[in-house]
């Protein structure tokens, strides 16, 4: 090492003439490619300004060409990317929910790439209401009057307390005072609107009376929330959505059913039971009903509200509605997705979330066993075996009711079960799965078929690391 180790880092330009690096700022743009060899550069300084040793190796203009290039390569993969869900979890929230059917990831890209009628009568030239397109889905789907919707079922239920109560009070059960995902509280959110919250009854026991006595002057809505992500079991009584209809006709308040996962079919066939229909509100005569539209919906993240159209319009009116509606694609994803619905047994096979719902545990053996046979000649896995294990539907929809499915079970040769599933999830594509009793588990459930090879290559490139070392 020389005695002035600073003159032995190459200089920016030097770097930046080299030919491999020239090639780069084609594909990059200079001034990134710029940027990162300052930056490898200010590296070697700090280094040698630490007075920490630095190998000639590390000194050579191709060398440093090299971690540039990496670098830039590490920058250029996005923060949000696709994502091989393999843990069987169909609702995965941190994986983005439901995926979309093909024809409403076509209609938002569609919407995306150019113009569209978004808020345009074609047949007068003047203006419309974005809501126009999805209106008639909602209603054909839950047979209300009107429907309008918003970012998420957050956003419809601030909106919806704070244009019919706020200021008022609003009477919900203790037992459905829940928290959401990311600690959104219904106090919390309800605080926000401008409403006052009345809870009533306790948080196994709840009865009618408990509603009719805490109506007062002041009362204006009683509201129904489903209690998606957890379940009271023992000693409990609740209050049904059509008795609660009662007790708001007779006494004139109105009653808003939050049913939340946005079932839109009947699950039983499939063995899953005890959620909500969308429909079932508003035929119980709620006068408002929200749900989610990313959920067991199978659409994209959207707060549907659907009941009387007086009401609807009241809550289009709102100076919210503007914060908080939905964008060209996401309407356009929406819409298509609800177009699914006039057949429901071709939206049951079709749309990603019902089918891997729906999909038979033979079915997923078969996908399994041809799976393991592929795997089976990877050098690198010491074991892959077929089994059968459980799943949920997850993003808090039956969360107490357990999905049977069958699973690949891998063991590496040289990689521990955490090291391997964080090699499987930091590879391109990224593969999220379960680790169990020193294995990673994959789930074919809730990977699509057109994904398997590429699953096979990236658990080939994350089992294929050099052996550790004793």
């Amino acid at each position: 090492m020389s005695d002035r180790p600073y003159h032995l880092i190459p200089a920016v330009s030097k770097v930046l003439a080299l030919p491999e690096i020239a090639a780069a700022s084609a594909r990059f743009g200079h001034e990134a490619v710029a940027t990162a060899v300052r930056d490898e550069v200010d590296q070697l300084r700090a280094v040698v300004t630490a007075g920490q040793a630095l190998g000639d190796e590390r000194l050579t203009p191709n060398a440093l060409a090299t971690r540039v290039l990496a670098r830039l390569a590490d920058a250029a993969i996005p923060t949000v990317r696709p994502v091989i869900n393999a843990t069987g979890i169909i609702l995965h929230t941190n994986l983005g929910r439901s995926p979309v059917h093909e024809t409403a990831a076509l209609a938002a890209y569609e919407a995306a790439r150019g113009y569209l009628n978004l808020e345009m009568d074609l047949a007068t030239g003047s203006r419309s209401s974005r809501q126009d397109g999805i209106r008639a889905g909602i209603q054909a789907l839950t047979g209300a009057e009107s429907a309008t919707a918003v970012n998420n079922c957050a956003a419809a239920t601030v909106i919806v307390l704070r244009t019919l109560a706020q200021g008022k009070e609003v009477i919900v059960s203790r037992g459905q005072l829940i928290e959401i995902g990311g600690s959104f509280r219904i106090p919390d959110i309800m605080a926000t609107s401008g409403a006052i919250l009345r809870e009533v009854g306790t948080t196994n026991i709840t009865r009618a009376r408990d509603y009719e006595t805490a109506i007062g002057p002041n009362t204006g809505l009683i509201m129904r929330i489903h209690a998606s992500n957890f379940r009271v079991s023992g000693f409990t009584q609740s209050v049904g959505i059509d008795e609660l209809v009662a007790i708001g006709k007779r006494c004139q308040i109105p009653v808003v059913d939050d049913v939340g996962s946005g079932l839109a079919v009947d699950l039983s066939a499939f063995g899953l039971t005890g959620e909500p229909l969308v429909s079932d509100g508003i035929r119980a005569g709620a006068d408002l009903v929200m749900f989610s539209g990313d959920k067991l919906l199978g659409g994209p993240q959207a707060g549907i509200i659907a009941g009387r159209a007086s009401l609807i319009q009241r809550i289009e009116r709102d100076p919210l509605m503007r914060a908080f509606r939905l964008d060209k694609m996401t309407l356009a994803a929406l819409e298509a997705t609800l177009r699914l619905y006039r057949d429901p047994a071709r939206a049951v096979r079709e749309i990603p979330t019902l089918r891997s719902i729906s999909t038979p545990v033979s079915a997923l053996r078969e996908r399994c066993e041809r799976l393991a046979g592929r795997l089976r000649d990877i050098e690198a896995l010491a074991s892959v075996t077929v089994r059968d294990d459980t799943t949920y539907v997850g993003g808090g929809s039956l969360p107490d009711q357990a999905l049977p499915t069958v699973v690949v079970a891998l063991v590496a040769r040289h990689l521990g079960e955490t090291a391997f599933s964080t090699r499987l999830r930091s590879g391109t594509p990224a593969v999220v799965g379960r680790v169990k009793d020193q294995e990673v588990l994959l789930d074919l459930r809730t990977v699509f078929d057109r994904q398997e090879d590429d699953l096979v290559a990236a658990i080939r490139a994350a089992a294929a690391s050099h052996p550790v070392t004793p």
